[in-house]
């Protein structure tokens, strides 16, 4: 018999977890994100060490309120503080790649982790774009080239691209993900959501991205009354069938 087997990514800017209340809280991000039972996290803007937000190590804990593993990329390290990207999860993974993307303005980077999920490997990469236009077309380029993603290999991974890419539809990053990705949110839906800002979401800067041999099953921005608050980002998931077995 022929079954799907289906995994839930989410993706979210968690604004260090810092709520549009100005609430340091990393346990209501904790709590948004179970009550939307993923099987990976792709989390941006964490803090670990930072005094700003307690000089607490948010991936770890955020990751031991789940129940999960936490990988953990700083774009940004001063002394013992550091700020990034993490990648959060319960499934049998490995750290792939982490490092820096090209920037003339604030530090930008990605993490890759190789997930394990119904005997299928997928390549999950997480990242956050700069604010410039041309450093995001430079990142994104550095993204999809086979360093990172290897999109044009003879032997292509099953793949998710995602994070905050500071990029709307119509920008330059945006163009170059969609030419050799898919767009999950436009799989699934005519008209797709926004997911900034949290309170009044207007515009599109939160993507999930996948290859070409991903069928995307369903997807869903998360607007509540916590996710309204938790942080100024609202949390992106999509279901992605791996493969039937």
């Amino acid at each position: 018999m022929w079954k799907q087997r289906v995994i839930r990514i989410l993706s979210y800017n968690v604004h260090s977890c810092i709520g549009t209340d100005w609430k340091i809280d990393p346990s209501r991000i904790a709590a948004v994100i179970a009550d939307a039972r993923p099987d990976i996290v792709a989390l941006q803007e964490i803090d670990v060490r930072r005094r700003r937000t307690g000089s607490v190590d948010q991936a770890a804990i955020i990751a031991s309120l789940l129940k999960m593993e936490a990988h953990f990329n700083p774009t940004l390290t001063v002394a013992e503080e550091q700020y990034g990207d993490a990648i959060i999860t319960a499934l049998p993974a490995r750290a792939v790649k982490a490092g820096p993307l090209p920037s003339l303005g604030e530090a930008r980077g990605a993490l890759s982790l190789e997930a394990t999920f119904a005997n299928r490997k997928i390549l999950v990469v997480n990242t956050h774009l700069g604010l410039r236009g041309r450093d995001r077309v430079q990142q994104m380029s550095a993204l999809l080239s086979p360093s990172w993603l290897n999109c044009g290999g003879d032997n292509p991974a099953l793949m998710i691209l995602c994070g905050d890419f500071n990029a709307i539809p119509a920008s330059g990053a945006y163009r170059l993900a969609a030419r050799q990705l898919k767009d999950a949110q436009l799989v699934c839906n005519r008209a797709a959501r926004p997911t900034f800002p949290s309170y009044y979401p207007l515009m599109r800067l939160d993507h999930i991205f996948v290859s070409a041999d991903l069928r995307v099953v369903n997807t869903a921005v998360i607007r509540n009354r916590l996710t309204s608050v938790a942080s100024d980002h609202l949390p992106i998931v999509a279901d992605i069938d791996v493969g039937a077995t």
